[in-house]
């Protein structure tokens, strides 16, 4: 556990309040205003929370078919950690976890979740269904349903998860081969969220949730 003091601006016209390791000399100057800082007397402690959880949905693995941002392939690591994913299929230009640049926002967890690098996408999905895997891809399109609806289907033999490139979405012969093809809702004027934060959605709602309306 680390300790942490909280540094408060001492200039009227900014009061910034914010976090510095006990001991570290940084925060002395706000880093808004440059005005100089009062610490606060009471230090206090990061817990990480982990809270004992049991998975009440199918087991899930995960195709990432051309994911481009390793920002958003880190956090689903780190997603797919929290959730227990049994294995990461990597395919197309999707970075990995050899990249020195990985651990930024997978916080290890590049380190605990199995991953195979495959450069068909296409070839991988036929792969993973002659394997026994139920694919469910996280996609808008014709024969798209709402992601919700399919939660009562759950049980059975395992899930891939499926998520495509940022822009252009999963590749159609992908699509092919996937039992179903499911939507997260939207109420706002977007059409679809980030995919790392949809990501996260889909596979908590899948391992933990209830599928109820």
């Amino acid at each position: 556990m680390t300790r942490f003091i909280a540094r408060q601006c001492e200039r009227a016209s900014c009061r910034l309040r914010f976090p510095v390791a006990e001991g570290s000399p940084l925060g002395e100057s706000c880093p808004h205003c440059g005005g100089p800082t009062a610490v606060d007397p009471e230090p206090y402690e990061t817990h990480e929370a982990r809270t004992p959880a049991q998975a009440s949905g199918p087991q899930v693995a995960a195709l990432l078919d051309n994911v481009r941002s390793l920002k958003n392939v880190g956090s689903m690591f780190r997603t797919a950690d929290g959730a227990g994913v049994l294995h990461m299929h990597l395919a197309g230009f999707t970075p990995t976890p050899d990249h020195p640049a990985m651990a930024k926002t997978a916080l290890g967890a590049e380190k605990t979740v199995p991953w195979t690098l495959h450069r068909d996408g296409a070839a991988a999905a036929a792969w993973l269904c002659d394997a026994g895997y139920r694919l469910w891809a996280l996609e808008g399109g014709p024969r798209a349903t709402p992601w919700f609806s399919a939660l009562r289907e759950r049980a059975g033999s395992p899930i891939v998860l499926v998520v495509g490139h940022e822009v252009s979405g999963v590749d159609p012969r992908i699509l092919a081969r996937c039992e179903r093809v499911l939507a997260l809702p939207m109420l706002g004027i977007k059409g679809s969220l980030n995919v790392s934060v949809a990501f996260g959605v889909a596979l908590y709602s899948l391992r933990f949730g209830t599928g109820s309306d």
